[in-house]
């Protein structure tokens, strides 16, 4: 008797459907999750050696063609820096087309409307700025880009397409605040906010690139940040796809690295800083964590911020607010060792993306 109570106990346990099922549903996201884990491991190793192998073919042919870039005149400590090739944003750009199209022709990832946004940005952007790299480089000085006119225009154009894409898509012209249940329609007015977030934070990336390593490694971070965001977010189409091309760009932006941290034996220039910021930004807006891009990127908004704030302070106060703007330059200024400034930047970017991770991916 007392067996056959034990019996029927386990079998109402086991009769529990929501019991089973935790059980069941717990098992298979382990093992989802490790599948994800996988498939981001396996991406960034990628995108690393494919670019690290670039690299070292790439960096000694721009050196052997002498197509170095003159540093600026008022950054007396970058004077021994003039000849240092640029256009080093190749590397992560070209890596990570050659491995988004490996994975693809081999059936690890799937092309969506929504990866196709971004690698219109990606290399829309990359574009831009190889344009402006190449006339810099042609005419052998920094003021002889592309004017600032020319590059709203560029911008502008591009996010009119982007626009046109988007909404087409089938994607609400939406701003969402999901912590403050706050969603906000912008319709039209839509596009005005992808172009300001395009060219904002393409040319923060832009203005944070100015020692070596900075602007790489705090892209690191970021694309790292929504590459798990975008992992968590199931409900956008092709998801998986996104954040397996954020992965793919953290793994050549660390083959990069190898090349660009200090002292650099390339530097990014405009096409990689253009690149990397109008992406940034678009996988932001398709996430659905447009705002969050603030904190993600706040080492890029400081930046941004200071040079705003030093143009306002000279225009109507007559001096400056820093002793030189972006603020990085400051504290050369002030006497510190660029690779100082570096980490002390780089462990900014990680607290700001821990914080972002925890909002972004579990709340």
């Amino acid at each position: 008797m007392i067996k056959l109570l034990k019996y029927v106990k386990i079998f109402n346990l086991l009769s529990n459907y929501s019991f089973v099922y935790d059980i069941i549903n717990k098992d298979t996201k382990d093992v989802l999750n490790m599948y994800v884990l996988t498939k981001s491991v396996l991406a960034l190793m990628i995108g690393f050696i494919v670019a690290s192998v670039f690299g070292l073919i790439f960096v000694p042919y721009m050196k052997k063609k002498h197509f170095g870039q003159v540093t600026s005149k008022f950054v007396k400590q970058h004077k021994g820096k003039s000849g240092t090739p640029t256009m080093g944003g190749l590397i992560f750009i070209i890596s990570t087309i050659i491995t988004i199209a490996a994975l693809v022709l081999t059936n690890k990832m799937t092309i969506t409307t929504n990866l196709l946004i971004v690698l219109f940005v990606f290399l829309g952007y990359a574009l831009i700025g190889f344009i402006d790299d190449f006339m810099k480089l042609k005419f052998k000085s920094n003021e002889k880009g592309l004017t600032v006119i020319q590059k709203f225009v560029a911008q502008i154009i591009l996010a009119i397409l982007i626009f046109y894409l988007y909404v087409k898509d089938g994607s609400n012209p939406n701003i969402e605040i999901t912590g403050l249940n706050i969603n906000i329609n912008l319709g039209f007015m839509y596009g005005f906010f992808i172009l300001f977030m395009l060219v904002g934070t393409s040319n923060a990336v832009n203005l944070t690139d100015g020692l070596d390593g900075l602007a790489a490694g705090l892209s690191v971070i970021a694309f790292g940040v929504y590459g798990m965001i975008a992992w968590s977010s199931s409900w956008l189409s092709g998801y998986d796809s996104i954040a397996i091309f954020c992965f793919v760009l953290v793994g050549g932006l660390l083959g990069f690295l190898a090349f660009n941290s200090y002292p650099a034996k390339i530097f990014m220039g405009d096409m990689g800083s253009l690149a990397l910021g109008g992406t940034l930004a678009m996988i932001a807006m398709l996430t659905r964590r447009e705002l969050l891009l603030v904190v993600v990127g706040g080492v890029f908004v400081i930046e941004t911020l200071s040079v705003i704030l030093q143009i306002a302070s000279v225009k109507l106060r007559g001096k400056r607010l820093f002793p030189m703007a972006p603020i990085h330059h400051s504290f050369e200024k002030k006497g510190w060792n660029e690779p100082d400034i570096v980490k002390l930047f780089y462990v900014v970017g990680f607290v700001l993306g821990a914080i972002s991770i925890i909002y972004g991916v579990w709340i």
